[in-house]
């Protein structure tokens, strides 16, 4: 059985798949882009060990913040890790908000182009540096590292391809939609980045700073990016948290469009904050039903 849980930032995501994962003993797989790179736990809310009440998690924790891992990668990686887990007959249940790599794991989204490794023996450590530059002017690689170089170009140069969006389901599963009020999902979403704050958000980031860590991880993770101009003194600490609220609230909007517009198959259900159980029940009781009928 594969389950998947979908939804905006802050709706309660994680939370569900621990109950689920619990109720049909269940190992989890991530689907939230930032949380597969290692390093960036409070920024991307990312589960801790004891949230995860020893149940078993796959695609977190896979990459380091200097590399460029894409969507192609985890198509790669989630396919790979339901087939492995289905052959051990377990039940799966995958959560995140990164609407573009469930879309290419579990439908029919084929990349036009398949590009081969390429060792680029013609060229010097130099000419790959300058090569990558064109795409992350500050990256930060060593030019003696050769080896990542490569593998850093080969990644870009295979995010240029054009994809194909299918909208045919791979699998069978069961897609579950958490949802709630703009006005209370805002408040929610306020509410953890105040906690992110406290929770040591900025000794989180500035080490990353100080090592002039400019990635792609670190240029399009909200509440990474926000805080670079208050590292350099151009804004306030407050302008700076201010404006993560503000970046995560659109990127919440930006969740329900896509989410909207690209699944059909999606189980709605509002989050109910004061009594989570009475949410889980009904999505449990939908569960159990779709199971008999499928």
């Amino acid at each position: 059985m594969i389950l998947v849980i979908v939804g905006p930032t802050g709706v309660g995501k994680t939370k569900l798949s621990i109950e689920l994962a619990k109720r049909y003993q269940a190992e989890i797989i991530n689907a939230d882009s930032m949380q597969v790179y290692k390093g960036l736990n409070i920024g991307t809310a990312k589960i801790t060990e004891e949230e995860k009440e020893k149940i078993p998690h796959h695609l977190l924790d896979i990459a380091e913040i200097e590399d460029v891992y894409t969507v192609y990668d985890y198509q790669n990686d989630c396919r790979k890790t339901i087939e492995e887990l289905t052959k051990k007959k377990k039940n799966i249940i995958i959560v995140g908000g990164t609407g573009l790599y469930l879309k290419a794991a579990l439908y029919d989204y084929r990349f036009s182009k398949e590009s081969t490794l390429n060792n680029y023996d013609d060229l010097s450590n130099q000419e790959i540096l300058n090569k990558i530059k064109k795409y992350e002017p500050t990256c930060n690689i060593h030019i003696n590292n050769r080896k990542r170089l490569v593998r850093l170009l080969n990644k870009y140069e295979q995010n240029l391809i054009t994809e194909k969006t299918g909208n045919s389901p791979l699998y069978d599963f069961y897609m579950i939609g958490l949802t709630v009020d703009r006005k209370t999902l805002y408040q929610k979403i306020d509410e953890r980045v105040d906690l992110m704050y406290q929770q040591g958000l900025i000794e989180e980031v500035k080490p990353l700073y100080e090592k002039n860590v400019f990635t792609k991880a670190i240029q399009t993770g909200i509440g990474y990016k926000e805080l670079y101009p208050y590292f350099r003194g151009d804004i306030s600490l407050e302008e700076a948290i201010s404006t993560i609220k503000k970046n995560s609230r659109h990127y919440a909007k930006r969740q329900y469009t896509f989410f909207k517009n690209q699944f059909s198959d999606i189980h709605w259900y509002q989050t109910n904050y004061e009594d989570f159980s009475q949410t889980v029940e009904m999505i449990v009781e939908d569960i159990n039903q779709w199971k008999k009928d499928n």
